[in-house]
């Protein structure tokens, strides 16, 4: 039963190490609308002062909860911030995105509009250094990441997944939670079986959010590992429900890069590589970023391609029994 006193929205957020970004997690929580809502914080023992940062504000901002995730991954944290959360909806946020004082409101009117299990809206990928620009204009393109819309457009309609989430509480009880086992694309696990289930997910332009990307290429090229790695367990898991084209191209490309020397033999077996440096080029620099931030992104590209093509084969081998 709901009474007055229950928070209408609990706010959940995974956290490891983000001294950078807790802050500004807390000011848009304590600014942001509706003011009855309630902030858990899954912490996984960060050691860089996220807690003692989390800690001060606790003190003035009592309905700000910090809750152990000893395992350390989001699916932990999220599973087990979403059995203590008390609201009647369950929005999950990330540290590293900025959010606009009426995004959860925003939420809550469009899942109330819409009736869809969850609901969500754009991502505006953005980046504190030189190479983190180059890196976000990689993230926000079609031929950076295919026809991903909450990254490539802003659209209203129903969708295959949309970032972060929100969601009624009791829409838990009914698909279940996060997918332990999946230390990255646990999202897209989750956001499959809601499709698969029967479940609706809609992209909303009164929904956006600013996320800050990684800012070395090292950084982007582990993550993107490891969403290819991912990738095929969760298609394995879910009976290869979701497969889209723009998941098989990035292995294929890999496939092909590493089998170049072939063109020794066949010269026009190099054409595809040509082909795909124009088009890099082009969307490199179509973007409205200065020159150096332009030249960067052509590499960009090509690792963000490489990373997730080569995990993603890596993965379909690691997984193929399951």
């Amino acid at each position: 039963m709901t009474t007055e006193n229950t928070p209408t929205i609990s706010v959940l957020c995974p956290t490891y190490n983000e001294k950078a970004y807790i802050t500004q997690l807390l000011e848009f929580f304590v600014h942001a609308e509706p003011k009855n809502k309630e902030i858990i914080i899954a912490d996984g023992m960060s050691t860089d002062g996220t807690r003692e940062i989390i800690k001060e504000w606790q003190v003035k901002y009592p309905y700000i909860k910090l809750i152990d995730n000893p395992n350390k991954y989001v699916s932990f944290g999220l599973n087990e911030a979403i059995k203590q959360a008390t609201g009647e909806y369950i929005a999950r946020v990330d540290a590293h995105t900025q959010y606009p004082n009426d995004y959860l409101t925003n939420c809550l009117e469009v899942s109330k509009e819409t009736g869809a299990e969850n609901v969500g809206g754009y991502i505006f990928s953005k980046g504190k250094t030189t190479i983190g620009k180059a890196i976000s204009v990689a993230m926000s393109t079609s031929f950076g990441v295919g026809n991903t819309e909450f990254r490539t457009a802003v659209v209203d309609g129903y969708v295959d997944s949309v970032p972060f989430g929100f969601w009624k509480k009791t829409f838990f009880d009914t698909f279940g939670y996060f997918d332990t086992e999946l230390i990255r694309n646990q999202d897209d696990e989750f956001n499959y079986r809601t499709n698969k289930l029967g479940g609706k997910i809609f992209q909303s332009s009164k929904i956006s959010s600013a996320y800050y990307v990684r800012d070395s290429f090292k950084a982007m090229y582990r993550q993107y590992y490891q969403y290819g790695y991912f990738k095929p367990l969760v298609f394995k898991k879910l009976g290869n429900s979701g497969v889209r084209i723009r998941h098989l191209i990035p292995g294929a490309f890999f496939l092909y890069f590493i089998t170049l020397p072939l063109s020794i033999l066949f010269w026009p077996y190099i054409i595809p590589l040509f082909l795909y440096l124009i088009l890099n080029i082009y969307f490199s620099f179509k973007s409205e970023q200065p020159f150096i931030v332009k030249t960067l992104t052509i590499p960009a590209y090509i690792l963000l391609h490489m990373a997730y093509g080569s995990g993603f084969l890596v993965g379909l081998w690691k997984w193929r029994n399951r």
